[in-house]
């Protein structure tokens, strides 16, 4: 038993170093199985604080007890990136006029793709290391696996009152993915939870999307109405988004964990983040740009990055929320082209940023 459990650890070591030389910043290993705060799940849903997002009704036994998302299935190789290297910088040269945000995430390479690429060689690894046909699976966001809980599982951090996982030395903005496989690893200790009495993400979030500490509505999230919702932003949620066209990050913004004085950002030692990083285009960009996008220069402008989830015409609709509460009336004639389109939605759209500008005169 003692010589197993040697080799075992062994074997952990080997794929946390395998892990740190891909390029991830951590990694850690989880034993599967359901969570207090995975069980939460159900409720969560049949509470509808998920919106439209359909899929996630689906698929429930998963996300609540992972042991589900395959037969065998035992445990995690669960792994961080930081994405946030520094402050954003205005794009050049547009960004004389009205500005849009979006979230530090986005602008850059598709974070699913160049995790999972990385992810699938150490699940080959993970083979050849363990001596003996595994059974695996990778996944980034991408499967009904609660990434952030089994990270938590994994000692990676704790899930802080804004629903982020937060790391110590790394913060919260994070890219996380998991190796799920059939092995029996030995799983690393839980961080506890260091949030206190803060209330800073609470309190800074411009939807009031959280009921509670630890619980988010996404109904009410900026993330979610600029990314996921497929239709009209609800108007009281309209004023609230301000200039963000693409994601939020007020509640991470605004977490004591995440100051740069406190943080420590380990070297881009596999080249992720540079790859991840978003062109200045996307830092920044211009609403007066955003708002010209047709169909094919909107597929150029974000071919092959996470910003392709909002469509085109959504991207366009949160450009003219932004744009009704920039105050800039510059914007005036980009706007009225979509009053006056066939697009019925980016026309409400359209007359809403219209009164909005008018009002704020």
């Amino acid at each position: 038993m003692a010589t197993d459990l040697a080799a075992a650890l062994r074997l952990e070591e080997r794929l946390r170093a395998l892990a740190l030389a891909l390029g991830f910043d951590r990694a850690g290993i989880a034993q599967l199985g359901p969570t207090p705060e995975s069980r939460r799940y159900p409720d969560w849903i049949a509470r509808g604080r998920h919106g439209e997002m359909a899929w996630m009704e689906r698929n429930v036994e998963p996300r609540v007890d992972p042991r589900a998302l395959f037969e065998g299935a035992r445990s995690a190789l669960v792994v961080a990136l930081v994405y946030d290297r520094a402050e954003p910088e205005p794009a050049p040269a547009r960004a004389a006029s009205a500005t849009g945000r979006v979230a530090r995430y986005a602008g850059g390479a598709d974070y699913h793709d160049v995790m999972k690429e990385r992810l699938r060689a150490l699940g080959e690894a993970l083979e050849a290391l363990a001596a003996r046909p595994v059974r695996w699976r990778a996944y980034v966001d991408t499967g009904p696996l609660l990434e952030r809980v089994v990270a938590a599982q994994a000692g990676l951090g704790w899930i802080g009152k804004n629903t982020c996982l937060i790391d110590p030395e790394l913060g919260s903005f994070l890219f996380l993915g998991a190796l799920v496989c059939d092995l029996e690893l030995v799983p690393d200790a839980r961080e506890p939870d260091h949030c206190g009495t803060c209330r800073a993400c609470l309190d800074a979030c411009p939807t009031d999307a959280f009921p509670e500490p630890y619980a988010l509505d996404a109904s009410k999230c900026l993330a979610y109405t600029t990314i996921e919702l497929r239709g009209a932003i609800p108007e009281p949620l309209r004023a609230p988004q301000g200039d963000w066209v693409f994601g939020c990050d007020v509640c991470q913004d605004v977490c004591p964990w995440n100051r740069r004085t406190r943080r420590t950002i380990p070297p881009d030692r596999g080249g992720l983040r540079a790859a991840l990083a978003a062109p200045p285009a996307w830092v920044r960009p211009a609403l007066a740009w955003l708002l010209s996008l047709d169909e094919d220069a909107w597929r150029a402008a974000t071919r092959r990055t996470a910003l392709r989830r909002a469509k085109h015409r959504f991207l366009l609709r949160n450009a003219l929320v932004a744009a009704g509460n920039s105050g800039d009336r510059s914007l005036v004639p980009a706007i009225e082209r979509h009053l006056h389109g066939p697009d019925a939605l980016l026309a409400e759209h359209a007359r809403w940023a219209l009164e909005r500008l008018a009002s704020s005169a």
